[in-house]
């Protein structure tokens, strides 16, 4: 006898090639699984924790919400994608799942999936991915990259907070055009902070609580990284231990972009490191030689003396 777990993935391949066929009622996805429509609802409910047809308008949305952040079509043709008939019951549902209109949650948009206890969720540009059956329990060297990242940074703000304006403020002449101008000691720590408050913000889905200004206090960057640092790090956890890397996350501005979660962290770690670089070199040149250029090969190997 089938079980609830294969008729839920059965469910989901068929599903992921009929997302934009809306005559295919119920009865007809039980039919493609083989299964009649009572016991397909029971199984698929017991799997996924949603009925097939909540399932399968929740993933709708979550598609018609990634549509109205990269594209321009018209929140009615939007809607009308989704299998909604009229602008104003797709604008209800919608308002329902993301706490605002569609044309609102374009203009401000959070995050994209909407939470399911099956964690199957719209997988851009156009699919749907199952969770992944088997988690690795070894040592994960993207979540301790970024552990590494955010200690190091803690760091060297504890290094930083003992020198004065002058040498905080004082202009860095090596540097890459085009990622930081102007760079200072005092702006690439604050850039380091803001760049992880507002990835820890697009990934819940909040507005970011710390801007990047150049000016900004030591004792307020600690204070920001003491918060926004160990919340990153156990996003990223959260994201690696449930093979979730490749799931989409908005990033804010003008425009809006959509990446994924690996891209992100990616990106965080390429320009941290830059970021970082230029900041041992300076603590370096301040008379702090204990920082080993940012190097993670001996935090990460266990050897570096008050890792976390």
């Amino acid at each position: 006898m089938r079980s609830a777990a294969d008729t839920f993935a059965a469910f989901v391949t068929v599903l992921s090639t009929a997302l934009d066929d809306h005559a295919a009622t119920a009865t007809e996805l039980a039919r493609r699984v083989h299964l009649s429509r009572f016991h397909f609802d029971r199984l698929v409910a017991a799997a996924a924790g949603e009925a097939p047809a909540a399932f399968r308008r929740r993933i709708l949305l979550e598609r018609a919400a990634y549509r109205l952040v990269t594209g321009t079509s018209s929140v009615l043709d939007v809607a009308v994608e989704a299998g909604y008939s009229s602008h104003e019951a797709f604008t209800r549902a919608f308002t329902k799942a993301y706490g605002s209109a569609p044309a609102q949650w374009r203009r401000r948009p959070t995050r994209l999936q909407i939470d399911a206890p099956s964690g199957v969720h719209f997988h851009p540009p156009g699919g749907l991915r199952l969770p992944a059956h088997a988690r690795m329990r070894s040592m994960d060297l993207v979540v301790r990259m970024v552990e590494h990242h955010v200690w190091l940074v803690e760091q060297m703000l504890t290094r930083a907070a003992k020198l004065g304006d002058e040498q905080l403020d004082r202009p860095i002449e090596l540097s890459v055009e085009g990622v930081d101008d102007d760079p200072t000691l005092r702006s690439l720590l604050s850039r380091l902070v803001a760049q992880l408050e507002m990835w820890s913000a697009a990934i819940a889905g909040r507005e970011p609580g710390f801007a990047a200004a150049r000016d900004a206090p030591l004792a307020h960057l600690r204070t920001a990284l003491g918060e926004v640092g160990p919340a990153f790090v156990a996003q990223v956890r959260e994201i690696c231990a449930h093979g979730r890397l490749d799931e989409a996350v908005i990033c804010p501005g003008e425009p809006v972009e959509v990446y994924t979660y690996g891209a992100m962290i990616a990106h965080v770690l390429t320009f941290g490191a830059h970021r970082r670089t230029l900041v041992a070199g300076a603590l370096y040149d301040a008379g702090f030689t204990d920082i080993d250029g940012g190097d993670p090969i001996r935090w990460i190997t266990g050897t570096e003396v008050g890792h976390a």
